[in-house]
């Protein structure tokens, strides 16, 4: 598995250093091998999937649009905030969809772990490369 580590998150008067790790299971096309993630707390899982260079399909362009960034959070889930209701809307029209499901540019990283599943398909026709 890849590994990556963030940035330390710096305050006025103490360093903090919260690095939640993701797990993101294989996936045959994005990830084969699967990679452990040290993420920075508040950042969108879309974002730190695609600067670990696992690049997972945003075609809205991060903009809770379409379904193309929907993951499925296998550990974890109950740590991140709840979905928006435009979210849970969108997240109805996913391949795929379980309870588990969050669109990465709408979950962002808490304070606790996270294994992270993407599925195999989308209901976008044609994958653009970004």
């Amino acid at each position: 598995m890849r590994r990556f580590r963030p940035e330390t998150i710096a305050h006025p008067i103490i360093e903090v250093n919260i690095v939640p790790q993701i797990v993101i299971l294989p996936h045959p096309q994005l990830c084969p091998e699967g990679a452990v993630i040290d993420a920075p707390v508040g950042k969108s899982l879309c974002d730190v999937l695609l600067d670990s260079d696992i690049e997972i399909e945003h075609a809205c362009e991060k903009s809770c649009a379409c379904t193309t960034c929907h993951v499925i959070i296998r550990e974890g889930f109950a740590s991140l905030e709840d979905a928006t209701e435009a979210e849970e809307d969108l997240l109805d029209k996913a391949w795929g969809l379980e309870p588990a499901s969050r669109l990465s540019c709408q979950a962002l990283v808490g304070e606790e772990d996270l294994v992270v599943e993407i599925p195999k398909y989308t209901i976008n026709h044609a994958r653009e490369l970004h």
